[in-house]
């Protein structure tokens, strides 16, 4: 890739981010303050996506059970969903690929949790059928997508859009996203662990 092509591509996730600044600070201030709720009230967070997403949500459960800016802090109950190979490859195998998500939605989600499903085009089928599940458990919703609007948005409480249509662009986004959910977690929450017995 050429000097010309590099800058192209950087100033288009620039102006993707001016964009999702201008558009979704509602919407990502909606999903903070989700994910505080959550945590607050004894819930977990739960994640999904496929893919790059995939990674997007084992990056957040990641930065919340482990630390994100403070290390002095318990660790926030967070799972990835998908991430255990015998369940994913149970599940996809007996009951078909679609199922992978709302499945261990099923056997692990409660009311009070929060199940945040990351999905650029917006229409996953997994994505979508794992909202509808934690929906239909008394779950919390809530998905970040791209502009494009998917049947993932008509089954959660809270949707992040990306204005672009770009998958890359989209994914940029929903790591910011990630950091200031992270953050805001982190702020609301304090950073003092709890006290270990001897």
């Amino acid at each position: 890739m050429d000097d010309s092509k590099l800058r192209s591509s950087i100033e288009d996730g620039i102006r993707t981010k001016q964009q999702f600044l201008a558009n979704c600070v509602p919407s990502v201030q909606a999903l903070c303050e989700l994910a505080v709720a959550t945590l607050k009230g004894g819930g977990k967070i739960l994640l999904c996506g496929n893919g790059g997403s995939s990674c997007d949500a084992a990056h957040a459960a990641g930065e919340l059970v482990g630390w994100f800016e403070h290390k002095q802090r318990p660790g926030y109950a967070a799972i990835a969903l998908g991430h255990q190979v015998p369940s994913l490859t149970a599940i996809g195998n007996d009951a078909g690929y679609e199922q992978v998500f709302c499945r261990e939605v099923e056997a692990i989600g409660r009311p009070g949790d929060l199940l945040v499903g990351f999905t650029t085009s917006g229409g996953s089928r997994n994505v979508v059928l794992a909202l509808q599940q934690a929906r239909a458990m008394g779950l919390a919703t809530a998905v970040l997508c791209g502009e494009k609007r998917g049947a993932a948005i008509e089954h959660a409480d809270v949707a992040v859009q990306v204005p672009s249509t770009n998958t890359a662009r989209i994914q940029e986004c929903h790591l910011v996203c990630v950091h200031l959910v992270c953050a805001a977690v982190e702020d609301a929450l304090g950073d003092v662990t709890s006290p270990v017995a001897p």
